[in-house]
């Protein structure tokens, strides 16, 4: 790990000029916690003060990936899904939507979107292609813009055909469930029947979990609301919840699960399809 700039930075863009590394910044705490080096001294410092009262938030870290794996697998290779919608992208790590989709379906194509000027550093570097039948491309957009969201990837994705959306522990940073499901709704009515729904988030299911919230705000880092299950369940009305429904991420599926039996983690997730 290292406090300068990342080495995959493409010459000749300078969007890290916007950033600061002397707060702590969420996709760099993740990026962290799943053992990246894409970090900077602020970020290890919260990490490491959340990751002191709650230990889980490794695990969940790296749950979280195999979580999105055995979804894209399922959508690719049994829904026949080829169009992938990702917002909330984060930094590039293992396993990202492209590869997976990609591998079981070569002609996939994805669009990352996500607004932070260090994730489109590394977006522009290495969200690239795997396949030549494929298509891999990344959009500057706030999920709070779901119209611009939209109009971008239309660009790309033919939103006539079926798209899997996805909202990968993201959505808390918009306090409000009203318009957490309003821009769900928005985008959702953008595609057609028998795209899907995705979506994972932590949850306010165990206090040393709350107590990390809290202590990731003590380091200065954005504040992000925990919802309970039932709250993530309320993002899929008028979908058609596909088994085992809204349920701990290890649990997703758990037949193909990489982590041994064990008490659930804080983090729940589900897929649902349009019909």
């Amino acid at each position: 790990m290292t406090d300068e700039l990342p080495p995959t930075a493409p010459t000749g863009q300078e969007p890290h000029s916007k950033i600061n590394t002397e707060i702590p910044h969420a996709a760099r705490i993740w990026n962290y916690w799943m053992g990246g080096r894409d970090n900077y001294k602020s970020d290890r410092a919260a990490g490491d003060a959340v990751s002191e009262v709650y230990p889980d938030i490794i695990t969940m870290a790296r749950e979280s990936r195999h979580f999105l794996n055995r979804v894209v697998r399922y959508l690719a290779a049994e829904a026949g899904v080829r169009q992938f919608l990702d917002i909330g992208t984060g930094l590039p790590t293992m396993q990202n939507t492209h590869e997976i989709a990609q591998q079981v379906a070569p002609d996939s194509k994805i669009v990352y979107v996500d607004n932070d000027p260090l994730v489109l550093v590394h977006a522009r570097a290495l969200l690239v292609n795997t396949t030549p039948e494929g298509v891999t491309t990344y959009v500057d957009a706030d999920f709070h813009d779901p119209d611009q969201i939209i109009s971008d990837a239309a660009n790309v994705l033919n939103l006539n055909l079926p798209v899997a959306v996805m909202f990968m522990g993201v959505l808390g940073y918009e306090p409000d469930l009203g318009e957490v499901r309003s821009i769900l709704s928005k985008i959702m009515g953008a595609v057609p029947s028998g795209s899907f729904l995705v979506l994972w988030d932590s949850t306010n299911t165990g206090q040393a979990v709350v107590d990390s919230v809290a202590k990731l705000e003590e380091n200065g880092a954005v504040p992000y609301v925990l919802r309970s299950p039932e709250a993530l369940g309320q993002c899929f009305e008028g979908l058609e919840l596909i088994d085992p429904g809204v349920v701990p991420i290890t649990k997703w599926r758990a037949e193909f699960a990489d982590l041994e039996e064990g008490p659930p983690l804080d983090a729940y997730g589900a897929v649902g399809r349009k019909p």
